[in-house]
């Protein structure tokens, strides 16, 4: 159908043309017949009201004026025909053009309803490409999670045994509900900052190193586990952290936040300028209840987080940890929803 629309349109456009070429076209006859009535007029007035003739002497301003209106009309009538013709070609090619546009436009659109069933599977199975390497990821480290739930799960088995033995001693028994996670040692500052950036890449074996030691630690899964929700849901809108570049904020700042000031003072913690981020964001967190909800749980870990680490940590660690892409979605979130104002 689109193509016979085309080839109507081109025979149109061939048929007119020869048209053009052939003959005389309307406005050429009446600019042809208008001249030939006014040069017919001008002679009849010449020769009835020219005289004998005798005596008369030539006069080149008479002779120009004379001529000039005399030819002045029929340089008009062929002036007002070329436009009528001009017109008449614009108005065609219009037609024309408009009748390839209607045709190109059909031909798209049935071309896409032919291959639409073709293209369509291809995005798809992109898209269940890109969500399989989703999985992977969270079951990488849901697997990284379940080696800390089966040490906690053998610790309580253990340590009855000890108490039960000891009856009547004086000295003191450990008590039955301590965490396992007391009795391991404490996460290294570098490791704990490793683990808050996650991996760079599949190869990244200090990354993934760093990111199992900290989710055999209670505290730090708790903030791993929120940022790496966030951290997803925002991906769905295509903000990621390390297209981010926030301004910089000096470690004082961090340490006033940690203790808990709020106002003016720590407001170049939401060094996030950029603005569709920040919109898409905060769309998401007007409209989306699961975003906000998990929004607002990662920003209370990270503030617990913080507040532990400024305890022992140097103004070189708060540096690093602020260039990470937990601490990143922190100045993102907390810009978005308020906490720094």
């Amino acid at each position: 159908m689109s193509e016979q629309k085309k080839s109507d349109a081109i025979e149109l456009g061939v048929y007119a043309q020869d048209n053009r070429a052939s003959g005389l076209e309307p406005a050429d006859i009446v600019a042809l017949a208008l001249s030939l009535v006014w040069l017919a007029a001008t002679g009849a007035f010449f020769y009835f009201a020219g005289g004998d003739g005798e005596g008369v002497d030539f006069d080149p301003l008479t002779f120009l004026m004379t001529f000039l209106a005399v030819a002045m009309p029929v340089a008009l009538f062929w002036v007002g025909a070329s436009a009528a013709k001009s017109a008449r070609i614009m108005r065609e090619e219009s037609t024309r053009l408009q009748s390839a546009i209607d045709a190109m436009r059909h031909s798209y659109i049935e071309q896409q309803q032919n291959h639409g069933l073709t293209v369509r599977p291809a995005m798809e199975r992109k898209l269940d490409q890109i969500a399989a390497s989703q999985k992977q990821a969270e079951h990488a480290i849901a697997t990284f999670a379940t080696t800390r739930t089966a040490v906690a799960e053998a610790a309580p088995t253990a340590l009855p045994a000890p108490a039960a033995a000891q009856g009547g001693d004086d000295q003191p028994a450990l008590a039955l509900g301590t965490p396992a996670e007391d009795l391991e040692p404490p996460l290294a500052t570098s490791d704990f900052i490793r683990a808050l950036n996650f991996p760079e890449t599949p190869e990244d074996r200090d990354g993934f190193r760093a990111l199992r030691l900290a989710l055999q630690h209670r505290s730090s899964a708790k903030l791993i586990r929120a940022s790496q929700d966030v951290l997803t849901l925002l991906s769905q809108d295509g903000i990621y952290m390390d297209d981010l570049t926030p301004d910089r904020a000096r470690t004082e700042i961090w340490r006033k936040f940690a203790a808990g000031e709020r106002g003016p003072a720590i407001s170049a913690l939401g060094g996030v300028r950029d603005r569709s981020c920040l919109a898409l964001s905060a769309g998401r967190m007007r409209q989306d209840p699961v975003f906000r909800d998990a929004a607002h749980h990662f920003l209370r870990q990270f503030d617990r987080s913080l507040s532990a680490f400024v305890e022992t940590a140097t103004d070189e660690d708060l540096s690093k940890l602020s260039d990470t892409r937990t601490a990143r979605a922190f100045m993102l979130l907390g810009r978005v929803s308020g906490t720094f104002d």
